[in-house]
């Protein structure tokens, strides 16, 4: 394998990844080239959607080629193209062999929730302080705990003994947060999501955390519920609204995410006929807003 270095503004990305894709590059990767240093920027996007930006300023462009010689044919044929401008090619190098599945493991460690909370890949250890652990490799639903929305509702969790508590996860992704409630002593958990895949990743997950929950699609919530959590999007959450206050308990909790810090207002503003939203916590530009149903 040969992999293909760029230099490129953030301008020209989409041109070069697509041309690189035309070329029959096997991977086309984009980072900060600027990252480790005090120009590094922060690029996040929400939960299940494409980043808000398809490179950063300065973005290094990575092409992985099966040969050296179609590396560099496509550094030649891209350097005589108009969209190159304000482009540079760094270099063809050999990639040495690796293994893959260890390299893809490394990049997954262990995330602190609280430092007696911890979230756990398979191949790793629990830190020696974790009292609660959440096993979870990476998959195919959201929510691995690595994203500040999903550590922000897994805090409020951490916080509040939910014992004998039903507990709602609308938008369960990979059962994270059911799951946390599971190992805080709620005792009766339902698990829900539009997407098929991440019902089956809830339920693969629970058994694998010898937690008990039932997960479904939405049409298996019935009734109230003590704490009804979603992290999903802004604009869901705000169609969402009726149904989810609705399924809340007189003297329960409401605990969505996925919520930039600068649509809080409409948040509160959608939710205002049925409970009083209010920012709770935040972390990179991120907040929770949480509520409690009267008495």
């Amino acid at each position: 394998m040969f992999e293909l270095v760029l230099l490129a503004p953030e301008l020209r990305i989409e041109d070069l990844s697509d041309a690189l894709e035309a070329l029959d590059a096997l991977s086309v990767s984009v980072e900060d080239a600027d990252a480790q240093t005090p120009a590094e920027q922060a690029l996040f996007g929400e939960p299940g959607m494409p980043a808000p930006k398809a490179g950063w300023q300065r973005s290094r462009v990575v092409a992985l080629f099966q040969q050296e010689a179609q590396a560099r044919e496509a550094a030649t044929l891209l350097a005589q193209q108009d969209f190159f401008e304000g482009c540079e090619t760094v270099g063809v190098r050999l990639v040495a062999d690796q293994d893959w599945v260890r390299l893809t493991q490394s990049q997954f460690a262990p995330v602190e929730i609280t430092p007696t909370f911890w979230i756990v890949p398979s191949w790793h250890e629990p830190p020696a302080a974790a009292e609660q652990v959440i096993r979870l490799d990476p998959g195919l639903a959201f929510g691995t705990g690595t994203h500040p929305t999903t550590r922000m509702c897994l805090r409020w969790i951490a916080r509040r003994d939910l014992s004998a508590q039903r507990v709602l996860d609308y938008g369960c992704g990979s059962g994270i947060l059911a799951i946390g409630a599971a190992k805080h002593g709620a005792a009766e958990i339902v698990a829900v999501d539009i997407d098929p895949a991440a019902v089956e990743s809830t339920q693969i997950n629970a058994a694998n955390n010898h937690v008990t929950l039932g997960a479904g699609l939405p049409d298996l919530v019935k009734g109230g519920f003590n704490l009804v959590l979603a992290n999903i999007l802004a604009t869901p959450l705000k169609v969402l609204a009726p149904l989810l206050c609705g399924h809340v308990k007189a003297g329960g909790h409401l605990v969505l995410a996925g919520i930039l810090e600068r649509q809080a207002d409409e948040l509160k503003e959608a939710y205002a006929p049925w409970l009083a939203l209010e920012v709770t916590d935040s972390e990179d530009g991120w907040i929770l807003m949480t509520a409690r149903a009267a008495d």
